[in-house]
């Protein structure tokens, strides 16, 4: 075994405004002395197995599509909660409806940038792109596109010091390699993605490279967000999930502190293996969450279709306004006529069934311009939203 001192990165000063100060330039990976994954094997089967159970529930989804297209939805959410934004999911939904929601528009353009960055990356490397830095810069590209981060050089790699806490790289909590060294970081991390050599499992994988990106913070903003998209790119990317479904931001944010404690203890000690337990008791727990959702989903599906097909000769109309609220989860009348081609009185005489049923809840109150929510399905699906909030 290697001396410890190996993973842990050299310190190296430069200066800012007249201002000297220490950047971290990290090691490149897979880390010196090798990871230690005897005690970890119990964790990673353990999430191997939580993952393989979440690939195949999806399967049983009648439209994957319609469980991704909200549930990439709540990732997005959660990731940019992360970061600050403080819209909640039917904010997300009515924006999506040409509503307006009850937040800042920058906060929920941020989160419908996110959705739209994720599924570029995925039909990118559907066609046979590789998971390189040329795609992180696409990605970065439309993930930045609009809204607060439009003016901090989307899909270009900084040219610039940032920095993580304090108010100048001289008082930061951390320091990222300075411009000059970002190519040679990257292009490090980049040949560790890429090299067949190195055998390690594809979560632990997933999580150094995760750890490194986030240590080189290549980009002025959006580095949080990239970094955990990086994790689900890599799993789609190695075949061990089908389909994009793996999102560790819901467990991120409900252990916030603890994730940046783990990030700066591989930087300062090298101390990797606490990291991976970390991170593979998030896979077990968020891919178990996933299950319980997708399940609970199928469920409710399948009891709400039930009742409305006891409603008669009113039945047909009312199942295709159940399949649009599938993927929608929120109505407005005028959209969703537009939407799936039915008059604008079908779909309220629809919506008035539905309310009956107690399927539907009007939220306005109005007698015009009327909002209907599938509140069992947004209940199950906004789990763990809440914004976060601050002071």
């Amino acid at each position: 075994m290697g001396d410890r001192q190996d993973r842990i990165g050299a310190y190296i000063t430069s200066t800012a405004a007249g201002e000297s100060f220490h950047a971290y330039i990290p090691p490149p990976l897979p880390p010196t002395p090798p990871i230690e994954l005897d005690n970890l094997y119990p964790l990673i089967d353990q999430a191997t197995q939580a993952l393989g159970r979440l690939d195949g529930i999806t399967s049983l989804l009648p439209d994957t599509d319609l469980f991704l297209y909200l549930y990439v939805r709540k990732e997005a959410l959660l990731s940019s909660q992360i970061e600050g934004t403080q819209s909640s999911f039917s904010d997300l939904l009515l924006y999506e409806s040409e509503q307006v929601p009850g937040v800042p528009l920058d906060d929920v353009r941020e989160v419908s940038n996110y959705v739209a960055a994720m599924t570029h990356g995925l039909e990118r490397m559907r066609e046979g792109f590789p998971l390189s830095l040329r795609l992180l810069r696409e990605i970065h590209a439309i993930l930045l596109q609009d809204g607060r981060g439009a003016n901090l050089e989307p899909g270009e790699f900084r040219r610039s010091q940032n920095w993580i806490g304090g108010t100048r790289p001289g008082n930061a909590t951390y320091v990222p390699p300075p411009p000059e060294k970002l190519m040679e970081c990257l292009g490090a991390l980049e040949t560790f993605l890429h090299d067949d050599g190195v055998k390690l499992p594809v979560l632990v994988k997933a999580a150094l490279a995760h750890v490194q990106f986030e240590t080189i913070h290549p980009f002025l903003d959006g580095n949080g967000r990239l970094g955990r998209l990086l994790v689900t790119f890599l799993l789609c990317a190695d075949g061990v999930l089908k389909e994009p479904i793996l999102y560790l931001s819901l467990y991120l944010k409900s252990n916030r502190n603890a994730y940046y404690d783990f990030l700066q203890r591989v930087r300062e000690a090298g101390a990797w293996e606490t990291w991976l337990e970390f991170f593979l008791e998030g896979v077990t727990q968020t891919a178990t969450q996933a299950t319980d959702a997708a399940t609970q989903i199928l469920a409710l599906f399948e009891k709400d279709r039930g009742r409305i097909g006891e409603l008669g000769r009113a039945a047909s109309s009312v199942l295709r306004i159940h399949e649009y609220l599938q993927k929608h989860a929120v109505l407005s009348v005028p959209v969703a006529a537009k939407a799936i081609s039915i008059s604008a009185p079908t779909v309220r005489k629809s919506a008035k069934h539905l309310q009956e049923l107690g399927i539907l809840h009007e939220t306005t109150g109005r007698r015009r311009d009327r909002l209907y929510v599938y509140q069992e399905y947004l209940a199950i699906l906004s789990e763990g939203t809440e914004p976060i909030r601050t002071g």
